[in-house]
């Protein structure tokens, strides 16, 4: 049965899309079946992973909006284990067309029911909002990863975040969870950023993963080759942190259930596994 994590922040710019393909392409590369829903209506998630706007026929969007069976939309990566539902800019009118509909916060939990047992897990990447379609996401999801920035900004939205998560836990989903709180784009060599990751931490405890994201070059350039980071540097930084993450919430799950996934998830052993498959990192640029 597979579990369901969303991956959400109102605030833009945190690290929210590159966190969704990173993480789902890492805990694929342990030989887990992940499916990685993009519900952002820029697609990013998508093409970082090789699947663009003009090669998919039907997307998110219609399986939201018209209840297109959601294997109509699945596509393929270009990791064994990892499949992709697309988004696509028509997602931007959904909210619209479905505000009149009854039972429009659960359409995407309906969506993914029949999907549950052909995948260990499914992430969800939401838009930089908290609007109908984040609300589709935590209320289909068990938990939710928070990817917060160390910047001085850090904290501002994420009490109106916690509140929206109060509000779905008590209205629509009572099982919801916070997952945990990432930090991204760290520089150990900033002292605000160093300020910022104690805050957190004292704050929010051990909610707070104990892995960071770094600002790491090759995870900025992985996208425009339409490349997880494993499959563009498996040794750079940003690489290793998202391994490092896939561990942790590998060796989370698999100690609240029976495992029937395949492998322990070692960081290490998913690194050999990605290692047999990487391209050269000089790969046809697609933009």
């Amino acid at each position: 049965m597979a579990h369901i994590l969303a991956i959400s922040n109102q605030k833009g710019g945190v690290g929210k899309t590159t966190t969704a393909v990173n993480l789902a392409a890492s805990i694929a590369a342990s030989e887990r079946r992940v499916l990685l829903v993009d519900l952002d209506p820029q697609s990013n998630a998508s093409s970082g992973l090789g699947v663009f706007e003009t090669d998919i026929n039907k997307d998110m969007y219609h399986v939201l909006v018209d209840e297109c069976p959601l294997s109509e939309v699945i596509v393929h990566s270009e990791l064994e284990y990892l499949d992709v539902a697309p988004a696509s800019q028509d997602l931007i009118g959904s909210e619209v067309e479905l505000v009149s509909v009854i039972g429009r916060e659960v359409r995407l939990q309906e969506a993914l029911e029949s999907y549950k047992m052909h995948y260990a897990y499914i992430i969800i990447d939401c838009p930089p909002a908290l609007g109908l379609l984040t609300v589709n996401a935590l209320t289909a999801a068990d938990s939710v990863l928070i990817p917060l920035q160390t910047e001085y900004y850090a904290l501002e939205g994420l009490s109106q975040l916690m509140k929206t998560i109060a509000l779905i836990q008590k209205r629509l989903n009572p099982r919801l969870d916070v997952e945990g709180i990432l930090l991204t784009m760290f520089d150990k060599r900033n002292r605000l950023c160093q300020d910022v990751e104690r805050d957190v931490r004292k704050a929010f405890q051990d909610k707070v993963f104990p892995v960071v994201v770094p600002r790491n070059v090759k995870l900025s350039e992985a996208p425009s080759y339409g490349k997880p980071c494993l499959l563009y540097d498996v040794s750079s930084k940003g690489a290793l942190s998202y391994l490092e993450l896939a561990r942790l919430l590998i060796v989370r799950h698999d100690s609240a259930e029976s495992p029937s996934n395949g492998s322990t998830g070692e960081s290490s052993a998913a690194s050999s596994v990605v290692s047999s498959q990487v391209p050269s990192t000089h790969s046809e640029r697609r933009v």
